[in-house]
Order: C-alpha cells, then sequence, then structure tokens
C-alpha cells in the first residue's frame, strides 16, 4: 500500500513538474506560440501603439491634470464676492480648477511684474467677457524687452510666451517673491486656448511687439514690431479651448471664481496699484479692506485682531463657527489649501491660547481643541517659494526657508485672547472631561449603586422615594460607625452614610481634569446619581434630596 502512495505521488509532482518546464521554452518556441510581428501582439495592438513618446507639448494637453489641475467639473463650497451686499459670501459652485487656473497664470504675471517694478505699476485691469467667451488682462508699469535673445533668436516676449519652460525664474541664488517658477505658467494658457495674444510695449527700446497663437499655441503668426514713443504696458488676450474643458463657454460659477481672485490680487498687493474688473475699479486697496469682505461670524470687529507684522506678512485672525478655516497667499498666489506659512501662523496662535486657556481655567486644551474656531488670513512674500505642485494651492517651502520671520505682535495676540476662542476652547475641553467622567459613572441609572467600598446605601435610594433621601458624609470609619449606630435600622430606607478618607478635595480650585482623576470625587458624584452631560436645575432629577 506504501508504495502505491508513493508511486501517485511521482506521478503527480513529475505532472505538475511538467507543467512548471512548459513556461521554459526556446526562443524560436515562443516566437512561434505568441508572434513577433507588428498585429501579433497579445492585445492585437502594435508595440508603436501602445509604446508612445509624447512631446511636452503633446504632454500637456494628454495629461492636463499634471499642469493645471482637473479639467472635470468640481463642486464645493467657495468664497465668491457678492456685488449687490459687497461681501464674500461661502457658495456652493460647480466649477473647473483647470480653466481656473490658466486664468489665474495671467493674472500672477501681472502681479509680479509689480514686485519687479514697484513705482512705474499703477493699474491692474482685467476683463471677463462670458458672451465673447475671452479674457483679457492689462497691467502697466515696466514692458517686456523688445529685444532679439541672441542664443535663441526669438524675440523675447515670443519666447516667454510661446515656448515652453522659458522663464526668468530659474536661478535660485537670486532671492525672488514672485509667483513664477517652473517656466510654465503663461505657456499653459496659451497651450488652453484657441488664440493667444501678447502685445507690449518697452519704452526704453522705444518698441511695441504684437503676436498672435492659434489653436492651443501650434500654430503662430509672426511678431509686428513696430516703433513706440508711449508708456510701457503688456496687456495678453485670450479665448480658452472650452472644448478641452468639456464646456460650451464660462459658466456664472466661474466667472464669480474669477471675479473673486481679482478682489484678492486687489486685496494682497500693495495699496499704491489699482484693481479694475471690467472697467470698475475695486474699492477694495489693502489687505484689511479685503479682510473685512468676510463674515465675521457674529463676533464683534473690535478690537481689531489684523496685524502688519512687517514688509513680507500680514496676519488677520476671527473666529469660525464651521471648524478651521483659512484665507492666504504667497507672492500674490491664492494657497487654497495651505502649506506652511499658515502653520507657522497658526502653531503660534495656538501656543498662546493653550497657555491662557491653562491659566484661566487650569483646563488641559490640546491644539485639536482651538484649530476648529480659528478662522487665519495671512498674506506673505516668500522667496523661491515650492509648491506641492504646478497648481500652487500648498506652500511646501520650509519656515527655515521663508526669507523672513512672522513672529505674532502682543497686540494681536491679546485680540485673539480677548475673542471667544479661548473660551470656546475651554468649553470643548470641559465637554471631553464630562464625557470621560459620564463613562466612569456609568453604572449610575441602576436603582442600587454596587461596587463602592465602604458605602451604606438608603434603601430607596434611586427609586421613586429618592427625593426623601440623604447621603450623610462622615470623616473616617470611626464616624460612619457611630453614624450608622445613631440611624438604627428604621432609618435606614431613607439615609445612606459613606466614610471620607479625611478632607476631602475642593473642586472650586482644582481643574476638571483633576476633579474626575480623583477617586473620592467619582464615588459621590456615582452615589448621587450626577449627570456630567446635564444641567441639573430640578432636584426631581437627583437619586438624593441633599447630602
Amino acid at each position: 500500500m506504501t508504495e502505491i502512495l508513493l508511486q501517485h505521488e511521482i506521478n503527480v509532482g513529475s505532472a505538475q513538474l511538467g507543467r512548471q518546464l512548459s513556461f521554459f521554452q526556446p526562443c524560436d518556441a515562443w516566437e512561434e506560440e505568441i508572434g513577433t510581428g507588428p498585429e501579433s501582439t497579445m492585445s492585437g495592438r502594435t508595440v508603436e501603439e501602445i509604446y508612445q513618446k509624447k512631446t511636452q507639448h503633446e504632454h500637456i494637453l494628454a495629461r492636463p491634470d499634471m499642469y493645471i489641475g482637473t479639467i472635470e467639473p468640481v463642486t464645493e463650497d467657495v468664497w465668491v464676492y457678492d456685488e449687490a451686499d459687497n461681501v464674500m459670501k461661502l457658495r456652493k459652485c460647480t466649477w473647473t480648477p483647470g480653466l481656473y487656473k490658466i486664468f489665474d497664470e495671467i493674472l500672477v504675471n501681472a502681479a509680479d511684474n509689480k514686485v519687479r517694478d514697484p513705482h512705474g505699476q499703477t493699474t491692474i485691469k482685467v476683463w471677463v467677457d462670458a458672451a465673447r467667451g475671452l479674457v483679457r488682462v492689462y497691467n502697466n508699469g515696466e514692458g517686456i524687452p523688445v529685444q532679439r535673445h541672441r542664443e535663441h533668436d526669438l524675440w523675447v516676449p515670443e519666447m516667454i510666451f510661446g515656448h515652453l519652460l522659458t522663464s526668468s525664474n530659474y536661478d535660485d541664488t537670486e532671492a525672488k517673491v514672485t509667483g513664477g517658477r517652473n517656466g510654465f505658467g503663461a505657456k499653459l494658457t496659451n497651450v488652453f486656448s484657441t488664440r493667444f495674444e501678447v502685445e507690449t510695449v518697452h519704452s526704453r527700446s522705444r518698441k511695441k511687439f504684437f503676436m498672435r497663437w492659434r489653436n492651443n499655441m501650434l500654430e503662430n503668426e509672426e511678431a509686428v514690431i513696430t516703433p513706440c514713443d508711449g508708456p510701457d504696458y503688456t496687456v495678453v488676450t485670450f479665448y480658452p479651448d472650452f472644448e478641452k474643458f468639456n464646456l460650451e463657454g464660462f459658466t456664472e460659477d466661474m466667472v464669480l471664481i474669477m471675479q473673486r481672485r481679482v478682489y484678492d490680487i486687489a486685496g494682497c498687493t500693495d495699496k499704491s496699484l489699482c484693481c479694475y474688473l471690467n472697467d470698475t475699479r475695486i474699492a477694495c486697496r489693502s489687505f484689511p479692506e479685503y479682510v473685512d469682505l468676510y463674515p465675521t461670524m457674529g463676533e464683534e470687529r473690535k478690537p481689531s485682531s489684523y496685524s502688519r507684522v512687517n514688509d513680507r506678512w500680514e496676519v488677520c485672525v476671527r473666529v469660525s463657527n464651521v471648524g478651521f478655516q483659512q484665507v492666504s497667499f504667497v507672492n500674490s498666489i491664492a494657497t487654497t489649501r495651505g502649506g506652511t506659512h499658515v502653520k507657522y501662523i497658526v502653531d503660534q496662535i495656538i501656543a498662546k491660547v493653550t497657555d491662557q486657556a491653562m491659566r484661566k481655567s487650569k483646563t488641559e486644551v490640546k491644539p485639536h481643541m482651538i484649530r476648529p474656531h480659528l478662522f487665519i488670513f495671512v498674506n506673505s512674500l516668500i522667496e523661491n517659494p515650492s509648491f506641492d505642485s504646478q497648481t500652487k494651492e500648498t506652500l511646501n517651502t520650509p519656515k527655515a526657508r521663508f526669507g523672513s520671520t512672522c513672529d505674532l505682535p502682543a497686540s494681536l495676540i491679546d485680540c485673539v485672547l480677548k475673542s471667544s476662542i479661548v473660551e470656546r476652547a475651554v468649553e470643548m475641553a470641559n465637554s471631553r472631561l464630562n464625557r470621560e467622567m459620564a463613562m466612569k459613572m456609568r453604572n449610575t441609572n441602576r436603582k442600587q449603586i454596587l461596587g463602592i467600598p465602604k458605602l451604606d446605601d438608603a434603601n430607596e435610594a434611586g427609586g421613586k422615594y429618592s427625593q426623601r433621601c440623604t447621603l450623610i458624609l462622615t470623616e473616617g470609619d470611626s464616624a460612619k460607625a457611630l453614624c450608622t449606630a445613631g440611624l438604627g435600622v428604621k432609618n435606614r430606607d431613607y439615609f445612606g452614610v459613606f466614610p471620607l478618607a479625611g478632607k476631602p478635595l475642593n473642586v472650586r480650585d482644582v481643574s476638571l481634569k483633576k476633579a474626575s482623576e480623583n477617586s473620592e470625587i467619582i464615588s459621590i458624584c456615582k452615589i448621587m446619581g450626577l449627570d456630567f452631560n446635564q444641567r441639573f436645575r430640578q432636584s426631581s432629577l437627583y437619586c438624593w434630596a441633599g447630602c
């Protein structure tokens, strides 16, 4: 029998080994089975169809999410400007981040010019024409040099607007506080437009440049260079390729978000710069005026929590009723998801609020109890900033490389401490402790409390006659024995006795956390049937009439 089983195992093993060895056939056998012809791949496609090499331009159009964000519509709560009420409102909008980004690239370029020419540039004008499907952005100040680039034999405006990976921001040894970074910028707008035009006057060369691109930057007309003695300016006009975004034109929500972005620029740039939207001058010309457009969540605006800390940092703190919120800018770029600059400010505020809460209430307040009550506004200039992606929604630059510091002044901290932020954080901490104490006393629903050493419970405690009951607290076991002997048997229905181990903790002078860790206090609360998640206003809620 053993020999038969052994022979069976050998036969099975040989069969399995044979199946395994069948994969290791000579190359010519493999070619016969699979084939090597252009139409003989497993999927039925040629290797040329499967493995492709894209140019940078083709890759941008094929994978736009890497460069401008998603081209699919998203629906989320977004701040938009309400012209009728002259305020910012949080509104649920359906918009396309990629379309917003190609608009923002041109707008940030105009704002960057203010950094390069702080005295010469005084104006930015933006037109959003939904009917014609175009956007035009104008800025005065020094124009782009109208001259040929010797190395590439191209006009400089043609090179920086019509050739990928061209930029003036590649020298990282130079500390710059502009929004440009990777050499894509306005070229992405050109790539995603059916028509893109640039006009610039450079007074030093006394020339005006004009050039037009079409068909996603694939076609261009010859640059037109004319003599000009007028002042410097630059105008960029583009017609987005809505088909690339699965749209027929600008939606109402999209226009609202673009308009709000113009208000962003008006608020986060120097007050000497005037911004216009569709020929209407924007009244907001400073960061505190911009912040005032946002609702105050029911809090009084005075005292103001705004501070211009230095030339590179402006901060304002408000109270939030709907969880942590932030509106922040880095070199005029809207960092909608915050980043290291926001964390830098929030960490300072939390440290101060935590200290104040501990001294005020003797309650342990943790950072996650403070953060949900903060609405932070930050306007910053960061040297050579780095972001999480080309969409630049999150700043990644470590604070050691900001190029400046922002130590929040005592005046701003005092305003924060006078707001309801501290009170709300303490309330949240106490609420957590109340829940913990309630868990410790989860047996209080029983008519008779068990598990408390040395308690002589009243028979009617916790029942329908609990209002007639009295709990007697004695100082030590000897006093308890004397009290019990005096009560006798008849009075045990309505009188309970519990001995204390010396002088009890005075809960008025300690934190709720310390009280919750005191076993005697917990025992008394259990005996009395106290629920820390309720406010007792009626004596009928107690398990005892008195103590």
